[in-house]
């Protein structure tokens, strides 16, 4: 009997032949262990998958000669290799290309300091999970698949990126956006969708008063499921009446909402930007506590998150105030705390952290840098931020474009002066899926 240990490191996001080509030869060099990459190591080059790796790993660990699934928690492959030190690693050669050569040569490296052996065999043909998983997120996902992909990404990454969008096309170019990070060695992409009271409004005409039914804000979350599956948060200003908040729970689930956000403000709600230039009226702690217990008591999958946001900074009630609020909000259930800001510094937002983080480790803290636009995602990562949520910059870009674009063709009587800062119509018909 051959007691020799193979490493294959497998993502097996669709487990295809050219998977059971891999896992084959495998075999006949001796006991195959398989290093699945986690969601965590899978997300600094790819979307994430559909299935967990618990999912993953009953899949392969099903594979005939497969003796054991250990997790892959780095995209490279060094560090299982040296903690197991097999015999041989089986890898396709489809590595031996420009952004895969670092990976190959960290694994050879690894290899060499004790003598293992790399073993690479031909690429399949005709098969690749990256075509599989776009062809299968082309057809859509089911709502109670998306709603729990936000909890996944924020036990996954170290800060979950999300950006507003008001309508489809939007949507679509915040799915479609990505750069890759030569200093993390990452694909960086928005990870969610930010459904924004304000730029729906807005791109509505209408003020950011509570204005637009709820009914109605469904109906265009709705149209922009149409063209990504990634998930959304929705900004629910103030919830509305308790009994009107348990009913629109219920239907934020129903078509595949991950999490709402509901403020602690009462009354006619008006921009936090505004803070104290306006009347706003915050309200009382209990009360809302309830309006939260209800919101937890009416969703029907733990996935969902009912995250309460708290305006008490905005409102220059003071530090102890909105610490308060956020314990007693964390006792009656609440699933994040999103600490709102409206100062050019993050310097508040940071004491917030220190002192909660204490308090509440794992309960998910989210920040919206509007107006302290100069922090690093890192610097929310260190002061201890899982969710940075970009909140109506879609919709501010996008003014200033039209207006300009507006002015100068009055100002020359045609159009022609505008083409080299519009997209092209061939450009847009590939843009929408279908339209050609």
């Amino acid at each position: 009997m051959n007691s020799k240990l193979v490493y294959v490191g497998m993502t097996a996001e669709f487990f295809h032949h050219g998977h059971a080509n891999i896992l084959i030869k495998a075999r006949e060099y001796g006991n195959v262990m398989v290093g699945l990459l986690t969601d965590s190591a899978l997300l600094s080059h790819k979307r994430l998958p559909m299935l967990t790796w618990e999912q993953r790993k009953t899949i392969i660990a099903n594979f005939n000669g497969v003796t054991e699934v250990v997790p892959q928690h780095e995209w490279e492959y060094s560090n299982n290799i040296l903690k197991y030190r097999p015999d041989f690693m089986v890898h396709g050669d489809d590595w031996n290309v420009e952004h895969q050569k670092n990976v190959k040569d960290k694994a050879l490296a690894a290899l060499k300091t004790y003598g293992g052996r790399l073993i690479e065999i031909a690429y399949t043909d005709g098969v690749s999970s990256s075509v599989l998983q776009k062809e299968e997120l082309s057809n859509g996902i089911l709502p109670s698949t998306r709603v729990g992909i936000l909890r996944r990404l924020i036990n996954a990454k170290s800060i979950v990126r999300v950006l507003e969008s008001h309508n489809a096309v939007t949507a679509s170019i915040v799915d479609q956006s990505e750069h890759f990070s030569n200093s993390m060695n990452e694909v960086v992409r928005f990870d969610a969708i930010w459904s924004s009271s304000l730029t729906d409004s807005t791109s509505r005409g209408l003020p950011d008063t509570e204005a637009l039914s709820i009914s109605s804000r469904l109906l265009n979350i709705m149209e922009i499921f149409n063209v990504t599956n990634l998930p959304l948060i929705m900004d629910a200003d103030t919830g509305g009446d308790a009994q009107h908040l348990s009913l629109h729970i219920k239907s934020m689930e129903r078509i595949g909402i991950s999490a709402c956000i509901i403020e602690d403000k009462k009354g006619l709600k008006k921009n936090s930007l505004l803070g104290t230039s306006v009347s706003q009226e915050i309200e009382e702690p209990l009360v809302f506590a309830e309006k939260i217990d209800v919101a937890i008591k009416s969703k029907i999958s733990q996935d969902f998150m009912v995250i309460a946001r708290l305006e008490s900074l905005i409102l220059e009630l003071g530090m102890e105030d909105a610490l308060n609020r956020a314990r007693l909000y964390c006792e009656a259930g609440v699933d994040g705390i999103m600490i709102h800001s409206r100062k050019k510094s993050p310097s508040e937002i940071f004491q917030f952290a220190s002192i909660f983080r204490k308090e509440f480790p794992d309960v998910p803290l989210i920040s919206v840098p509007t107006t302290y636009n100069e922090v690093y995602e890192k610097e929310l990562v260190d002061a201890g931020f899982n969710v940075v949520i970009y909140a109506n910059h879609m919709l501010r870009a996008a003014v200033p474009a039209m207006r300009n674009v507006a002015n100068t063709i009055l100002e020359n009587g045609r159009s022609f002066e505008v083409d080299s800062r519009i997209e092209s119509m061939a450009s847009i018909l590939k843009f929408i899926p279908g339209t050609v």
